[in-house]
């Protein structure tokens, strides 16, 4: 079953947001917690809120236990963008893009693999072929 939490018009640029989120999609959530804690991002203390929110949403909604619990998919969208100006020289102004945020997350209580251990072991095996065909392609040369 899916659980689904909501962050909107968060003060804070989508791309540093996502980098926040990369770092926890496909994991449990008790180590996406434990990661969002350590974590020296301003957008990781919003984001540790909203994961939160989703637990608690599937504890006490759904009946689902905390440790069964995985992030299926976290995205972090552009949202409206504040328009602001600054003074510049000569009597002119230039533009200033506040920018806004929206975070959906999906938590799921399937047994899944985290798809980033797959996409390193996916990367690993492509590397270890390539170096294998160099190897054999640099003696004959």
């Amino acid at each position: 079953m899916d659980v689904h939490a909501t962050l909107r018009y968060l003060r804070m640029a989508p791309r540093k947001v996502r980098l926040v989120v990369d770092s926890i999609r496909g994991l449990p959530v008790n180590e996406a917690l434990t990661r969002l804690s350590f974590l020296k991002k301003d957008a990781a203390r919003p984001v540790m809120k909203l994961l939160q929110s989703a637990i608690a949403n599937a504890e006490n909604n759904f009946k689902l236990a905390k440790s069964d619990l995985v992030v299926k998919k976290i995205t972090a969208d552009g949202g409206p963008t504040l328009s602001r100006f600054r003074p510049r020289a000569m009597g002119r102004a230039a533009p200033i893009r506040k920018r806004t945020t929206h975070i959906n997350i999906v938590l799921s209580d399937e047994k899944a693999s985290p798809k980033s251990i797959k996409s390193i072991k996916s990367v690993k095996s492509v590397k270890s072929k390539a170096k294998e065909k160099k190897a054999k392609v640099l003696p004959n040369a």
